[in-house]
């Protein structure tokens, strides 16, 4: 089975690093990155800034498998973390995780209230949602990796809260706290 990919990105192997060789890159319009994971060694990358200031903004690149071409070569990756300056608003260092079909991903998925307004907590009774969770920790393996987790909070009333063992996950999909034993609340209505 192969995997869903929403992103194209363009990077370019590099063999120079360290502070110097990272400035003149970033003089250059590029942006140091690194691929590591999976059963090879990690590779020193290049990503274009103006490309990748496009797609930082969208809460899908963060939770969808990219696929990055290489000098060519297409490879499936995760992005793990995006450094960003301080004062400007320019992509530092990109950190991504090189997938493989058979190994389980963990990465935080957003969560996605619907129908908060209309719930009969809110518009009848006068309540607050408080949403304790933004994300949440998944486990999963990538053909099985949803875009985001959709909660939809439209038939809660005030004293009402969801928990994590009451999500609704998709096929395959885990969340290891539960194994832990840490079913913690992620929204209610005060």
């Amino acid at each position: 089975m192969t995997m869903r990919t929403s992103f194209e990105v363009a990077a370019d192997s590099r063999s120079t690093q360290g502070k110097g060789a990272s400035r003149r890159l970033r003089r250059s319009g590029k942006v140091p990155a690194i691929l590591y994971g999976g059963n090879s060694e990690p590779s020193n990358i290049t990503l274009d800034q103006q490309n990748l200031m496009t797609l930082v903004d969208k809460e899908k690149f963060y939770s969808t498998i990219i696929s990055l071409k290489i000098d060519g070569k297409s490879q499936p990756a995760l992005v793990r973390d995006v450094q960003m300056h301080p004062a400007k608003n320019q992509v530092v260092h990109v950190d991504l995780l090189r997938v493989l079909e058979d190994q389980p991903l963990r990465l935080h998925l957003p969560i996605h209230f619907l129908n908060e307004a209309s719930s009969p907590g809110v518009k009848l009774q006068g309540g607050t949602v408080s949403h304790l969770r933004t994300d949440i920790e998944i486990s999963c393996l990538p053909k099985d990796l949803p875009e985001a987790l959709e909660l939809d909070i439209g038939a809660m009333n005030i004293g009402d809260s969801i928990r994590l063992s009451e999500l609704k996950l998709p096929e395959g999909v885990t969340i290891p706290e539960l194994v832990h034993g840490r079913d913690a609340p992620v929204v209610a209505i005060h």
